[in-house]
């Protein structure tokens, strides 16, 4: 058996094949409302194959337009959803997070909070997910990970942000290093857990997006976090 350490890595660097297998996996299954797994009637069988070839021909224009990509999204997560579901969708959510994240909550681990347009933000501190000058999880965060694993993958027409940042300590091309790689690291291990692939991105900022001022101690360690920004899948209305 891998440890939940070596399985992220494995994840990390196998996420180009996984793109391709979860498109392969589309051809036989479909979701409910939330993006939950079902088996496909015959009909839908048939459209599924369809559109799988469709996804995957809009991807290959995304040069060229810039729905294509949204579009191959919303095929992967089985249809977005209808404008007038958002709020509510997007609300239960943000319960599900916090019900499930209340002792993170209670201690400052984490942080969830509801953003302009439906989305929900789900903010870590780096220092209590990762060591000092470190990319690597603590293996006491990974029952945090997992509840937000969890979640995401129960409301699953949505996509996740990654973005790690850091304090103004060490030199700017360190930090914005270390913020990819700690970035990295949280999109590997949704991987891990199971987390459709297209539905991840991950990016860092270093020190350049600050939540709070780095002259304190206090302030440093807030603006030290990689947040997780989700957006909700929504149809077009036009």
């Amino acid at each position: 058996m891998y440890s939940r350490r070596s399985r992220a890595t494995r994840f990390g660097a196998a996420s180009l094949a996984l793109l391709a297998a979860t498109a392969i996996a589309l051809a036989g299954c479909a979701t409910d409302e939330f993006g939950n797994r079902r088996p496909l009637t015959e009909t839908e069988a048939g459209v599924a194959i369809g559109s799988a070839a469709g996804a995957a021909a809009g991807a290959l224009l995304g040069s060229r337009s810039a729905d294509a990509g949204k579009g191959a999204l919303i095929g992967v997560v089985g249809g977005a959803i209808a404008g007038g579901l958002v709020g509510n969708y997007m609300e239960r959510q943000r319960r599900d997070f916090e019900r499930v994240l209340a002792d993170e909550i209670a201690r400052g681990d984490i942080r969830v909070e509801a953003l302009p347009e439906d989305r929900l933000l789900v903010s870590m501190t780096s220092s209590t997910a990762f060591d000092v000058d470190s990319t690597t999880i603590k293996p006491g965060f990974y029952s945090t990970l997992d509840k937000i694993s969890a979640v995401v993958n129960k409301y699953g027409k949505t996509r996740l942000d990654i973005a790690g940042h850091t304090d103004n300590t060490g030199s700017e091309a360190y930090n914005q290093d270390l913020s990819e790689r700690r970035a990295a690291a949280v999109q590997s291990y949704l991987l891990a857990d199971q987390v459709i692939p297209q539905r991840l991105t991950s990016e860092g900022y270093g020190e350049l997006r600050p939540v709070a001022t780095n002259d304190t101690e206090y302030g440093r360690t807030l603006n030290r976090r990689v947040d997780i920004t989700i957006t909700p899948i929504v149809s077009q209305t036009s």
